[in-house]
């Protein structure tokens, strides 16, 4: 098997980060049991059996915000070590999307420093919301400012919103809750002024950017009705939404990739696996499934990933 594939989208459980989390786990039972299966080594295997090169490591929904700031600034560092010492273990396999403490500022920009200066990671990893607070919101500003001056990677990974939990009890929140969280995690950035005034952080948003590219329209149309927006996209909407990246886990079908190849270049799209919530092999069917031009699918599993990381 070809060794070609980069996936950005592929999660790690430390054991103490298992350990301190276990009560929230356990309450989404259905999980829980594949984050206790979750090794090195069954992620190496899994990657192996796939033709997965590289993974980019992140903690997953849960993240290491709950609410206490100091608890999360020792998750974030206990996690952040937890994958570059991995990535030191296995050389050339596996990089690093650090964690970070927000809604702790100050916590974040340090936990930045550390990551990037000592660690040398690759990228953070951020959740859509925190406890009802979306990205785009004034107390982030400095560290989307800092993030901007270091031309950072920033992997955006869904969330349930606090206010959505349980609204239809039949679907899980991973199923309907995260792409519409997504969705709006790229709204608050996009007309907070965030995208616009940072202009070098390079962007992955998962699962095809959620619902966005069917409301992408609908969403750029707020200029029209509320004018004042005007000012927080100076290059209008669509050139914001065609410069992020999307990664393409469970977009990998007819009706999801078409709508996302619809809103931006084939450069732009990233091939992710979510492992252990999801085999690897669903995404890879899924993308051969969809008759791309053999260029085209190797970009997606492989170029683009190389070129964003190149920059």
């Amino acid at each position: 098997m070809t060794m070609h594939r980069i996936d950005v989208h592929h999660h790690h459980f430390p054991p103490d980060y298992v350990e301190a989390v276990r009560q929230r786990f356990i309450e989404r039972a259905s999980e829980f049991s594949r984050v206790l299966e979750w090794t090195p080594a069954a992620a190496l295997e899994a990657m192996d059996g796939n033709g997965i090169a590289k993974a980019y490591l992140s903690i997953a929904a849960q993240n290491v915000w709950f609410g206490d700031a100091k608890e999360s600034r020792r998750l974030s560092r206990l996690c952040n070590d937890y994958a570059t010492q991995l990535s030191r273990d296995h050389p050339g396999r596996f990089g690093v999307f650090a964690a970070l403490p927000l809604p702790d500022k100050e916590g974040s920009l340090e936990e930045i420093r550390y990551a990037f200066d000592v660690l040398g990671a690759d990228g953070v990893g951020l959740v859509t919301s925190y406890d009802g607070v979306y990205p785009g919101d004034k107390r982030f500003a400095p560290v989307f400012d800092e993030l901007n001056r270091r031309k950072a990677v920033v992997f955006v990974h869904p969330t349930s919103c606090a206010a959505c939990r349980n609204l239809v009890p039949e679907v899980t929140p991973a199923m309907m809750e995260y792409p519409v969280d997504t969705t709006r995690a790229i709204g608050s950035l996009l007309y907070s002024g965030t995208f616009a005034r940072c202009p070098d952080i390079r962007f992955i948003f998962c699962h095809g950017g959620g619902v966005l590219p069917m409301l992408a329209h609908r969403i750029a149309n707020q200029v029209n009705v509320r004018p004042q927006l005007k000012p927080t996209v100076p290059n209008g909407v669509f050139h914001e939404l065609k410069k992020l990246y999307y990664e393409v886990n469970n977009a990998a079908n007819p009706p999801g990739f078409s709508a996302l190849r619809n809103l931006v270049p084939m450069s732009q799209i990233l091939f992710g696996s979510d492992n252990p919530y999801v085999k690897p092999a669903h995404t890879i069917e899924g993308l051969q499934s969809l008759g791309l031009d053999p260029r085209d699918l190797l970009a997606i599993e492989r170029d683009n990933a190389l070129a964003l990381f190149q920059k």
